[in-house]
């Protein structure tokens, strides 16, 4: 039986081995990095997109809160008439919102306007959801770059089912 040494005899690697390895190194981290920037941006503008109308439905300093009834709808946009609920504002023939939140001809819905302007903005459970919308959908691109370019199938997985939860609520509340 041959005589183990305590020592264990290292093969050197060559120079240009050694920058291959770290070279291949560097480019997985810079491949992380930019990936885990991309998700970033994603989720940055979805949240952007979302918070322009969330805003007006979830906070509750607005100044003309009321109920709008719609008269006719034609496009994305359906209009009718504003009634204020307090004594702040006035009631306007010609207001209008987005198709997609609002209720059926003759349907009543409670609203708030935007500041200088004869938009309306659905409040409550199913404009809060409505207006982040775009944020669930970032969420949903975003799952994909962190799975496919990140590798972090878990973190993807949650952002994707967090999405889809987000879209189905918004979905139903309406």
């Amino acid at each position: 039986m041959p005589k183990s040494s305590a020592r264990t005899s290292s093969v050197r690697r060559s120079r240009a081995r050694r920058f291959g390895e770290s070279t291949y190194g560097v480019l997985l981290v810079a491949r992380t990095g930019l990936m885990g920037l991309l998700a970033l941006l994603l989720l940055v503008a979805g949240v952007w997109t979302s918070w322009n109308t969330a805003r007006y439905a979830m906070l509750v300093g607005a100044k003309e809160r009321g109920t709008l009834t719609v008269s006719a709808c034609a496009g994305e946009r359906c209009s009718g008439r504003f009634v204020p609920l307090e004594g702040e504002g006035r009631v306007r023939p010609g207001v209008s919102m987005a198709r997609a939140v609002a209720p059926k001809v003759g349907g009543r819905v409670e609203v708030v306007l935007k500041p200088g302007s004869a938009d309306a903005v659905r409040t409550g459970a199913a404009g809060v959801l409505h207006a982040w919308v775009p944020f669930a959908g970032s969420l949903l691109l975003a799952a994909l770059v962190v799975a496919g370019g990140m590798r972090l199938r878990r973190t993807a997985w949650v952002m994707g089912l967090l999405g889809a939860v987000l879209l189905g609520a918004a979905f139903a509340a309406m």
